[in-house]
């Protein structure tokens, strides 16, 4: 296709769950996006949560020039090490230092526990951009909770309850597991605890949803137990299998996802410590939560 005819044309899918999903084709996210098709990934994107693009062959540089189209990708572009640019695009692998798989499903902070993506920060990300690299032949899915299915869904004496609560976010909580031995020391580029609202306001949608899950250490102003029994419960609650869309990678699929009323989390349904799974990820940068 020649340059002034490329991603000129999209075909936009049906919802692919109650939950969310909807695959955009015949768009090469390497080529620039005209700014008709960047607005109806938008109105996608925030119509259906997640947007699955097949079918790409997308440059880690090409990807973050993808996501960029949306905001402000996080800075570690300018980052060099040795004349080389790092991290235009994270690896995300369960691969360990030599290169071989390795099982870290276990541990407290993995991506196989329910989380939205850097809750600890002050201004947590809007979006997240995940590029399947390598892929095991089955399994290894994303699966993602709709927050704002999930808080739709709870009484309204619970919706009550929750209103003016705060949860406090650290790097490496985990409610189930306060002292797994796995989760790395503090590090000085780990922002301390921070506390965002409970129930929070989408800021282009005006529609809350619950935000919670790994790395949610407490409730402010409730004893630990009780804020750890609340967030347990709502978190089983808003991750039933009627508020998931489960995404089945196939190479060269490109997700983007809303952090603001999504939970997420890779599916343990793989031979972890001998089959490879590599992705490329980009996130965009958010606003405080309110």
């Amino acid at each position: 296709m020649s340059e002034p005819f490329a991603n000129a044309w999209c075909a936009v899918g049906p919802r692919l769950s109650p939950a969310g999903g909807v695959v955009i084709s015949g768009v090469d996210l390497s080529r620039p996006l005209p700014p008709v098709l960047r607005q109806r990934i938008i109105d996608a994107f925030l119509a259906h949560h997640v947007v699955v693009f097949p079918g790409q062959e997308l440059s880690r540089e090409a990807q973050f020039t993808f996501a960029a189209n949306f905001g402000e990708v996080e800075g570690p572009e300018a980052r060099r090490a040795r004349g080389k640019r790092r991290l235009v695009a994270h690896v995300i692998s369960n691969l360990d230092s030599t290169g071989n798989p390795v099982d870290r499903s276990s541990s407290a902070v993995s991506n196989y526990r329910w989380h939205t993506d850097k809750p600890y920060y002050p201004a947590p990300p809007s979006m997240t951009t995940l590029y399947g690299v390598e892929l095991p032949p089955h399994g290894g899915d994303t699966e993602f909770a709709n927050t704002a299915l999930g808080y739709t869904a709870l009484p309204e004496a619970t919706k009550r309850r929750i209103a003016p609560l705060r949860v406090v976010f650290r790097w490496g909580a985990a409610l189930s597991q306060p002292s797994d031995p796995q989760v790395p020391a503090p590090e000085p580029e780990n922002p301390p605890p921070v506390d965002h609202p409970l129930v929070r306001t989408h800021p282009e949608t005006g529609i809350p949803a619950l935000y919670l899950g790994n790395h949610a250490s407490h409730i402010l102003d409730l004893p630990t137990a009780e804020g750890v029994s609340l967030l347990e419960a709502l978190l089983a609650h808003t991750t039933r299998p009627e508020f998931v869309y489960t995404h089945r990678w196939r190479k060269g699929d490109l997700v983007m996802w809303d952090n603001r009323c999504l939970l997420h989390r890779v599916v343990a349904n793989y031979e972890i410590g001998k089959e490879r799974r590599i992705l490329h990820r980009t996130v965009l940068r958010g606003t405080v939560p309110f």
